[in-house]
């Protein structure tokens, strides 16, 4: 089978009339009818059920199709991996990050490297620690930017910057006039927080449990803008990331610093343990490792 005429036949698929098919593929029509039979030939079964002028894909061609579609990504998949290999300043890295670090930290990194590799895309998905993390691993992501550092071996963790944590209380709280608070004077506190599958969440635990006491958690949310907009309503109070942006709240929303010893996160960079395969990927890899003001653990 050619790749073209596999391609033809998604074409005519999609169409269902061989006229049409062949004038949007430029072919002739006798071309792209010898070109079906081929393939029908091929498989030793009929991919279309003939209805006067139309073709209506059967059980077969349905099934054909499937394999088709998967089969010609593929193969377009490779030619780009291939490209990259010959050019590491040209192609595309799919790179999850934790949806906080869209607003400060991933843009920081993208503009500095465009000035040194205007060439290269990106396929940008914020999400969960958790998804960052198996995005990785399953061959979704080529890199993740995240927080804490993920279990297991079969992982690269290079450690960036630790974000310092305070506590976000809402304006008129008990707590809103003091200099710095420890998570320990927090037990009688309703807290507001993350699902717990997010990082931030869970170094939030980590905290309390340290200080002694579970957290009493009222409200679970997914984005740390919603979390601030929560505790600027009254509901409760948060551990937020200093660097963070309050100033949607219009004051309605104080952040205190925490002084704890452990009230950070530490942002790093993850790529599988054998290191990113494409060299488009491995270059921007290097580049935000450059950037650690740490070492790789």
């Amino acid at each position: 089978m050619e790749i073209r005429e596999l391609q033809w036949f998604v074409a005519l698929a999609e169409s269902e009339h061989v006229t049409s098919a062949a004038e949007r593929l430029n072919i002739a029509q006798p071309t792209l009818s010898r070109a079906i039979a081929r393939l029908e030939k091929r498989v030793g079964v009929p991919l279309f059920d003939r209805q006067q002028n139309r073709l209506r894909l059967n059980k077969y061609g349905e099934v054909f199709r499937a394999h088709v579609v998967r089969a010609i990504s593929e193969i377009d998949h490779a030619e780009q991996r291939i490209a990259t290999l010959v050019d590491p300043d040209t192609g595309t890295i799919a790179l999850g990050f934790l949806h906080s670090y869209g607003t400060w930290l991933v843009p920081g990194l993208l503009a500095g490297y465009r000035r040194i590799a205007p060439a290269t895309t990106f396929e940008l998905r914020g999400s969960a620690a958790d998804a960052v993390v198996d995005g990785v691993r399953n061959g979704r992501l080529d890199l993740g930017i995240t927080s804490p550092r993920p279990a297991g071996e079969d992982l690269r963790w290079t450690p960036l910057q630790d974000e310092p944590l305070c506590l976000l209380v809402p304006a008129g709280h008990r707590l809103a006039s003091r200099r710095q608070v420890g998570t320990a004077d927090l037990a009688a506190e309703d807290f507001l927080a993350l699902q717990p599958e997010f990082g931030l969440r869970q170094v939030a635990d980590r905290l309390c449990q340290e200080a002694g006491f579970t957290a009493r958690i009222v409200m679970e949310c997914t984005e740390l803008s919603t979390l601030r907009t929560l505790v600027a309503a009254g509901l409760g109070v948060a551990v937020v990331p200093s660097t963070g942006d309050a100033s949607a709240q219009q004051g309605r929303a104080v952040p205190v610093p925490l002084t704890d010893p452990g009230a950070f996160r530490t942002i790093g960079v993850i790529a599988p343990a054998g290191g990113p395969p494409a060299a488009v990927v491995a270059r921007f890899y290097e580049y935000v490792r450059s950037t650690a003001g740490t070492t790789e653990a």
